[in-house]
């Protein structure tokens, strides 16, 4: 029985060890199931080959373990290819950072510590924040992240807020609130400017701009870039909020259209320029109880805009600078006023395209003759001539005040096309084709106006005069009549002030 016994539990053991390989067998086999799954999810990852090795090396098929090392290691070569290192994923996001910031302005309150930042805070105050983290980390991770979207990420922060407002008394200026809290500080006239902040942010925007204390007045360069590109900072902006201070809350529709906003000469930029502007009230409601996001959509807004301003609701709604329809954009500044004479001309460089030099205290009629100048110059326009009044000292040929583009140009009538081919057909058989060709040729050719060294030229023909002659008994007080005669012209009549000095042709003085 001894003997019997021992067989029996020989057998018992060696069954038990079969069972336990193929038992290993089996689990081995569906590791390695469960590797290749994780490999065909993520075929780039090393993590796959990794436990694919592990599983190999730990049932000893060392062959098969070594081949799924080497692509392991292969993986991890292509992740530290495609991978870059934090100083790089941080020039990166800087690069990005100084293209967005260019057109934005110098200094900015941030609403959210409530302190005024230049642009190197403003980056700083960046670096701190989720969104920044989590972009580096993108960036290290996948060095071919689409730019697009770390400019997004970077625009999306810095997005920002203009303030257009009419100023008042014991407004705070840059050095009231440098290096503080503006919501700690209970100085006069700050109210606004807290109560700006918090709309704001309220919106859900970091970054705010007001003119009155985000511009060094006294740091010439600064005040020169910011007047220069105030028009496209509120372009560029998110929304502009125009504050009525003096439109009580709960008012109806007419009130905008009466509030001395209107009348400032700063506001025709900063109505114009933004895409997005939101009208608030005394107490920061919204105008009309209107809470859309852009009152440019709403229409019975800018038909009282376009009433009280006298611009067309489609130029308030889509406006674009530059030099078309001179006459009319100088119509529209020209019942505006502004606390220092030279920003009427200061404030249209960004309605016309144009950049200049800012010169306080050098004369108004100097600083809009400059404005003019360009304006002749770059545009050819002459209807800048068409004025009636005072003449300026900057230039005789341009008016001294703007207001004289207040009444409307002169209208020219132009010939239908009726008329324009019977005036031909008259002409036809009365001159001389070289004549024609000639005139025609000169007025081909003719240069376009403008001005050098503050002297304007325009293009013009001389008709030689061959007589002039003081009319008998014309004279009316004052006034001369002359009879004038010119080659290529009929004879003309001039009444005038001046005594001019008589002749014939064969007898000049």
């Amino acid at each position: 029985m001894q003997p019997s016994l021992t067989l029996n539990s020989m057998s018992s053991t060696i069954f038990a060890n079969c069972s336990k390989a193929k038992l290993d067998q089996l689990l081995w086999e569906e590791a390695l199931l469960d590797v290749q799954k994780v490999i065909e999810l993520e075929p780039s990852s090393h993590v796959g080959y990794q436990l694919k090795h592990m599983a190999l090396h730990g049932t000893q098929h060392y062959i098969e373990a070594i081949e799924a090392l080497k692509m392991m290691l292969a993986k991890l070569a292509k992740l530290r290819d495609k991978s870059v290192s934090p100083s790089e994923a941080e020039c990166a996001i800087r690069k990005v950072i100084n293209i967005q910031l260019d057109p934005t302005p110098l200094q900015m309150l941030d609403t959210t510590t409530r302190i005024l930042c230049d642009r190197e805070a403003q980056i700083n105050t960046f670096k701190m924040t989720t969104e920044y983290k989590q972009l580096r980390l993108s960036i290290m991770k996948h060095a071919d992240i689409p730019m697009g979207c770390i400019t997004d990420t970077v625009a999306m922060y810095f997005h920002y807020v203009m303030l257009s407002h009419r100023w008042g008394e014991n407004e705070p200026l840059l050095h009231d609130i440098q290096d503080k809290i503006v919501y700690k500080l209970n100085a006069a006239g700050l109210m606004k400017l807290q109560s700006f902040c918090k709309v704001v942010l309220q919106v859900g925007f970091h970054w705010a701009w007001v003119d009155m204390c985000c511009i060094d007045q006294k740091n010439h360069v600064e005040l020169q870039k910011s007047l220069n590109s105030a028009f496209s900072w509120y372009h560029n902006s998110a929304f502009t909020v125009v504050y009525l201070s003096d439109v009580p809350s709960l008012s109806k529709s007419g009130a905008l259209a009466k509030s001395v906003w209107n009348t400032q000469g700063w506001t025709v930029p900063e109505f114009l320029a933004p895409k997005v502007i939101r009208f608030y009230q005394q107490d920061w409601t919204p105008y009309l109880d209107d809470i859309s996001f852009n009152h440019k959509e709403s229409v019975e807004i800018m038909h009282e805009l376009e009433d009280a301003t006298g611009i067309d609701a489609c130029a308030l709604v889509a406006f674009q600078p530059g030099m078309k329809d001179v006459r009319e954009k100088l119509q529209w500044a020209s019942m505006c006023v502004t606390t220092v004479p030279e920003d009427i001309a200061y404030s249209l460089f960004g309605i016309f395209g144009i950049q200049l030099p800012i010169l306080y205290g050098k004369n108004a009629q100097n600083a809009l003759g400059q404005l003019l100048q360009e304006i002749v110059a770059r545009s050819w326009d002459i209807t800048v001539l068409d004025w009636v009044r005072q003449p300026s000292k900057f230039n005789s040929c341009l008016p001294a005040d703007i207001t004289t583009y207040a009444a409307p140009p002169c209208i020219l009538l132009y010939l239908s096309e009726d008329e324009i081919q019977t005036a031909i057909s008259l002409l036809r058989h009365t001159v001389a084709m070289d004549k024609a060709l000639k005139l025609y040729n000169q007025l081909n050719n003719m240069s376009y106006p403008g001005f050098a060294n503050c002297r304007l030229r325009l293009p013009c023909i001389v008709f030689p005069v061959t007589e002039v002659r003081q009319r008998p008994g014309a004279a009316e007080g004052t006034l001369f009549s002359y009879g004038v005669k010119a080659d290529g012209f009929d004879d003309l009549l001039i009444t005038t002030e001046e005594r001019l000095a008589q002749f014939l042709l064969l007898r000049p003085t």
